[in-house]
C-alpha cells in the first residue's frame, strides 16, 4: 500500500522538502489525542496545541504548543507553520469561533469534530463568505455526528434530484461519556433543531415512532428524538425537505447518568469495547434507500474521518473555498471505503452495494 504522505509529496511535484504540518488544538484531550495518533499513523508532520503545557507534555509529540482562546496572538503563533487545523476542544459553542477566526487570520483550513448543533450552524453561517474571500476551507462537524450521516446521506440519494425526507437513527450499545461530553452536554442549552420544509424548528416528539428496526446486531430499538450535528451538515444539502434523528433510550439513558462511568481502552488503538450503528434512510416519491455504518467506539471513528478529510484537502482533491459539509466536498463512496481501510472493524452498507466493505 502506497504511503499517504508519499502521495501528498508526489501531489506536490515530488518535493521533498517537510510537508504541510496538521494543528490540532486540544491534542490533549480524549478525541484529540485519537486525532494525533492517526495522524502519526499517516506519518503526518502534527503540531500538538493546547491550553495546558502540563498536559501536552504528556503526549508523544514531536512538537508542542500552548494557546489560549483569549489570546489571538498565542493562537497564530501556535498555528505557524501548519496547512489544517484540526480543532478537538469543546464546548465548540467556546471554542470554535476563536480557533476559525485564527485559521482566517493565518489561511489555514479550519476543521472541527463538533456533535453541538448551534457551532455548526454558526461556522456555516457566519464564516462561509470569509473563508471564500481567504481561499479556505472550513469543515465544522467532520466527525461520527455530522461528518459520517452527511457522507451516509449522500450516498443514499446518488442520483436523486431530490428527498422529501431524511431520517438518521444512532444505536450504541453503551455511551460512556467523557469529561469533554459531559461538559459540553452542560454548555449546551441551546435547543435542538431538525429540519422541516428546509427550515430548521424544534422537535416534536409526538411525530417519532417509539421504535426502530435497526440492522444486525442491534435490532430492535426503543428510540427518542435527539438530533446533533448531523441535522444541520444534511441540511446543507438542498435537495432535502425534511431530516430527523433518533438515538436509542439506552444510550440516552447511560449517558444522562452521572454514574455512568467514562471509556476505558480494551485494544492497542485505545478503542472502548462500545458498538455503533449510524443508519440513514432517505425517501423520495414514494421509495427510499438506506446506507449505514457499524463500528467501534464514536470517539475512536471521529479520528479517520476528520484525518482523511484534512489529508484529502493537503493532497488538493476538494477544491474550491467556504464552508462546507463532508458530504458535499467529497464523493461520498470513496470517502467510505477510505474510512473502511484505516479503521479495523468498520464496515458499510450502501444502497447499491449489499456486501459489506471493510
Amino acid at each position: 500500500m502506497t504511503n499517504q504522505a508519499d502521495d501528498i509529496r508526489a501531489s506536490l511535484g515530488g518535493q521533498t522538502k517537510r510537508l504541510p504540518a496538521v494543528a490540532v488544538y486540544g491534542a490533549s484531550g480524549h478525541t484529540g489525542r485519537f486525532v494525533v495518533a492517526e495522524l502519526k499513523r499517516r506519518n503526518l508532520p502534527i503540531i500538538a496545541v493546547g491550553r495546558s503545557a502540563e498536559k501536552l507534555d504528556l503526549l508523544d509529540a514531536a512538537e508542542t504548543r500552548v494557546a489560549a482562546l483569549d489570546d489571538p496572538a498565542a493562537l497564530d503563533q501556535a498555528l505557524t507553520g501548519a496547512r489544517v487545523v484540526i480543532n478537538c476542544a469543546g464546548p465548540f459553542l467556546d471554542t470554535a469561533r476563536p480557533v476559525i477566526e485564527a485559521a482566517l487570520r493565518c489561511g489555514i483550513h479550519y476543521l472541527d469534530v463538533t456533535a453541538e448543533q448551534q457551532a455548526a450552524r454558526e461556522a456555516f453561517a457566519d464564516y462561509d463568505d470569509a473563508a471564500r474571500t481567504a481561499g479556505i476551507k472550513i469543515l465544522p462537524a467532520a466527525s461520527f455526528y455530522g461528518g459520517l450521516a452527511s457522507l451516509l446521506a449522500h450516498a443514499a440519494m446518488e442520483g436523486w434530484e431530490k428527498a422529501d425526507h431524511v431520517q438518521v437513527s444512532v444505536a450504541l450499545d453503551s455511551w460512556q461519556p467523557t469529561q469533554g461530553t459531559r461538559i459540553t452536554g452542560q454548555r449546551n442549552t441551546v435547543p435542538r433543531v431538525m429540519l422541516s420544509d428546509r427550515a430548521f424548528v424544534g422537535i416534536e416528539p409526538s411525530g417519532f415512532p417509539s421504535e426502530w428496526e435497526f440492522p444486525a446486531p442491534f435490532h430492535r430499538q426503543s428510540i427518542a428524538p435527539m438530533p446533533f450535528s448531523e441535522i444541520i451538515t444534511i441540511a446543507r444539502d438542498r435537495r432535502v425537505a425534511n431530516a430527523s434523528s433518533v438515538i436509542n433510550l439506552r444510550a440516552l439513558d447511560e449517558v444522562r447518568d452521572p454514574q455512568t462511568p467514562a471509556p476505558v481502552a480494551i485494544d492497542g488503538l485505545g478503542r472502548s469495547p462500545q458498538k455503533f450503528v449510524i443508519d440513514v434512510v432517505a425517501k423520495s416519491n414514494g421509495g427510499h434507500r438506506r446506507a449505514f455504518a457499524l463500528g467501534q467506539d464514536i470517539y475512536a471513528i471521529t479520528a479517520p474521518i476528520v484525518v482523511e478529510a484534512a489529508e484529502r484537502i493537503l493532497r488538493g482533491e476538494a477544491p474550491g473555498s467556504g464552508a462546507f459539509a463532508l458530504g458535499e466536498l467529497f464523493e461520498p463512496r470513496g470517502f467510505l471505503d477510505a474510512l473502511a481501510a484505516h479503521y479495523p472493524g468498520f464496515k458499510i452498507h450502501l444502497p447499491s452495494n449489499e456486501a459489506e466493505n471493510g
